[in-house]
């Protein structure tokens, strides 16, 4: 009776030993995931936006290249569209104050997509600031005035990129549906992603040179939008019509 008493005891123990092993594991990759997840919230303080509660924000992103914008831009007035964003980098901005000059003649929005292509969860906070300072400073020089979007060059950015924003007075812009044109995965594909866009989506596309799909698409892309009743809008009228969405993101 003792033995098996003594057997079963070792067994608990063993088992006991796997377990917690286990639990700890699991803890430490969620840990592990936590740290390197994007963050679109804090628990006190600046929050990012990626989704409204209604209409729809159709934003462009813009970090090289001479031969996509303008002929999105012609696209979308012929289209009749009067709301739409554009993110810029400063350094493309630079380079290109002409079409800026168009950007803003059409009543479009501009957002910041900092000066150079640069991953912000990579760099230092410092770096941060420098690149959105530089990128400031430029449209500041194209007589830019009151922009108040920011966006995260590649799209990866963290807590600190939140905080930095909030200094600076902007606010930090994500998306709820990827086109992903800048992909070029055909023209249907691009208006199958966009598609599942309903009330308070915010969509990302591309008017760099890599998106080369991106204005073919977009006719049969805004008819799939106009079928559904959605009103078209900026990012910033987004926000301020409604209370945008900005919880973690898991």
């Amino acid at each position: 009776m003792n033995f098996f008493m003594v057997l079963s005891a070792r067994k608990i123990k063993q088992y006991g030993l796997v377990i917690l092993t286990a639990l700890f594991a699991a803890w430490f990759l969620f840990v592990q995931n936590m740290i390197h997840a994007p963050v679109f919230s804090t628990s006190e303080g600046p929050k990012a936006v990626y989704k409204g509660e209604k209409n729809l924000a159709l934003t462009f992103n813009i970090g090289w290249g001479d031969e996509r914008a303008l002929p999105i831009l012609k696209t979308l007035k012929k289209e009749k569209v009067k709301s739409a964003t554009f993110f810029l980098s400063g350094a493309w901005a630079e380079r290109h104050p002409d079409i800026v000059a168009t950007i803003v003649k059409e009543g479009y929005e501009i957002g910041l997509l900092g000066y150079a292509y640069k991953d912000y969860s990579d760099i230092k906070d410092e770096e941060i600031v420098k690149d959105i300072s530089k990128a400031h400073e430029v449209f500041k020089k194209l007589n830019v005035k009151s922009i108040v979007l920011l966006r995260a060059p590649t799209g990866h950015f963290d807590k600190r990129l939140l905080k930095i924003g909030e200094r600076f007075g902007y606010s930090v812009v994500h998306w709820s549906i990827d086109s992903k044109d800048w992909t070029n995965p055909g023209v249907e594909k691009i208006v199958e992603n966009v598609d599942q866009a309903d009330k308070g989506d915010i969509i990302l596309l591309h008017a760099s040179d890599s998106a080369k799909q991106t204005n073919t698409a977009l006719p049969q892309l805004l008819s799939e939008i106009r079928s559904k009743n959605l009103k078209l809008v900026t990012v910033s009228e987004m926000i301020s019509n409604s209370s945008a969405r900005n919880e973690e993101i898991e």
